[in-house]
């Protein structure tokens, strides 16, 4: 399967344990990546309420890219997704995609509206199939209680990511089943991570993201397991004063959905990169490898 590969910013800066954790698994899984490289930014929070326009000039340009290879894009992060479908929904309209067609001219890019945007999480799911990832595991994760995280934009608005999968709010559970570990049930799975509150309102932000963490341990998870490397920033990155504000310890592993797929696929945690964590990683992750090696042997 043929892709046009959009990693995102944060997999390429704040985050590149991810990125490397998505080289690891896309080929075994059948997905051939061709990396956008001179893709833009989505303009994902102020740009995108600032200047609409030239937000969705920005992904026009990207889903152009894809639309002349006939590939479909696929995304890493929660919230390039949610704005990617956004801004293509609106440019359906075929008034708004000559106005952006016009902006993109000059670069000779024109958008035909035909692009198709799928997380990475869709496409395991819907494209590759859960039956095929359960081939590829060489190390099952039991024992491991995973909470699944998914973040606003892969579940709302369902005008936008549920119409035809409406049990896209599950998948997180059912991949975690198929790697052999146990999901958690819990409140907080489908909340904000707080993370859009923080810059305005700190303390009210951190106490979001302390409550769902808070949640999740409380449920019994060895750690949490996010789509989003936006919510992977706050969830692990604030941790900390995300426990202060709520006044009680919390220290749970976030890790991003890659990661957990590739040491399920046999790959060691220096590989996955779970050192790159704020959260240490490697009190249940290295419970579970050395009775798998023990096993093993």
């Amino acid at each position: 399967m043929k892709v046009a590969y959009y990693p995102g910013c944060v997999a390429k800066g704040g985050a590149p344990e991810l990125y490397r954790s998505v080289k690891l698994i896309l080929e075994p899984l059948g997905i051939e990546p061709t990396e956008l490289f001179d893709a833009a930014c989505t303009g994902a929070g102020v740009l995108t309420e600032r200047n609409p326009l030239l937000a969705d000039a920005l992904n026009a340009r990207t889903f152009a890219m894809a639309e002349r290879r006939d590939m479909p894009v696929l995304t890493i992060c929660s919230t390039c997704t949610g704005t990617m479908l956004a801004c293509n929904a609106r440019l359906q309209d075929e008034g708004n995609r000559a106005r952006v067609n016009e902006l993109l001219a000059p670069e000779r890019y024109t958008y035909n509206g035909t692009t198709v945007i799928k997380h990475l999480l869709w496409m395991l799911v819907e494209d590759v199939g859960l039956e095929r990832v359960a081939q590829l595991v060489k190390r099952p994760l039991r024992g491991l209680r995973a909470a699944p995280f998914y973040g606003c934009y892969l579940i709302r608005p369902s005008s936008l990511v549920g119409d035809e999968h409406p049990d896209r709010d599950l998948y997180l559970e059912r991949l975690i089943s198929t790697l052999g570990a146990e999901p958690v049930k819990y409140e907080g799975a489908r909340k904000c991570c707080g993370f859009p509150v923080i810059t305005m309102n700190r303390a009210a932000g951190l106490r979001m993201t302390g409550r769902n963490i808070q949640d999740a341990k409380e449920h019994g998870a060895d750690l949490m397991v996010t789509p989003c490397p936006l919510c992977h920033l706050n969830l692990d990155g604030q941790q900390a004063e995300a426990s202060q504000a709520l006044g009680t310890p919390l220290g749970v592993p976030i890790l991003h959905l890659p990661q957990l797929i590739a040491l399920a696929f046999g790959h060691s945690p220096a590989e996955v990169g779970l050192g790159h964590h704020v959260v240490p990683a490697q009190g249940p992750l290295g419970r579970l490898l050395q009775a798998a090696a023990a096993g093993a042997s």
